[in-house]
């Protein structure tokens, strides 16, 4: 039992936490996930030097990711991803995803809409056809609205790119 209590200590928890979370930004798009990774190794480290409060660690945890993502998330992104040289970001820039191959992981309703995966990365689809597309299906990005795909059937059927 002696064990797991240096597991129960709060830096240690909030420290993984914090891996947890920015694991998670591998997973999920938008690059907002990390941030709240961030907030959770704050606290690990402020609790390493200081005895506070279950409430006070949650309110550190808020308002430093709060705090990070609002006043870091677009120039770490754009150390990321790349900056765009002219013209304002913008979700709606189709150049990258327009003509892209992508394939079906979970089937496309015209109505409840469906997921491809695209270079790695799991995206919510839409048709552009109004059509029931299968999982497993080759499809080609026609469009993009905020995170999600707009796509149509590939000419050439498989599951393969």
């Amino acid at each position: 039992m002696e064990v797991f209590k240096d597991w129960l200590k709060p830096e240690v928890i909030w420290f993984l936490i914090g891996l947890v979370l920015m694991l998670l930004e591998f997973v999920l798009p938008g690059f907002i996930v990390f941030f709240f990774g961030v907030g959770a190794w704050i606290v690990a480290l402020i609790c390493l030097f200081a005895d506070i409060s279950l409430n006070v660690q949650l309110i550190l945890f808020l308002v430093a990711s709060v705090l990070l993502l609002a006043s870091l998330r677009k120039w770490v992104r754009g150390v990321f991803v790349g900056y765009k040289k002219y013209g304002r970001p913008s979700d709606d820039d189709l150049s990258d995803f327009t003509g892209q191959r992508a394939v079906v992981t979970r089937q496309i309703d015209p109505v409840m809409g469906g997921k491809v995966e695209l270079h790695g990365t799991s995206w919510s689809a839409e048709t552009s056809g109004g059509e029931l597309i299968e999982e497993g299906t080759l499809v080609e990005v026609t469009g993009k609205h905020g995170l999600t795909l707009k796509v149509k059937r590939h000419p050439v059927k498989g599951g393969n790119t």
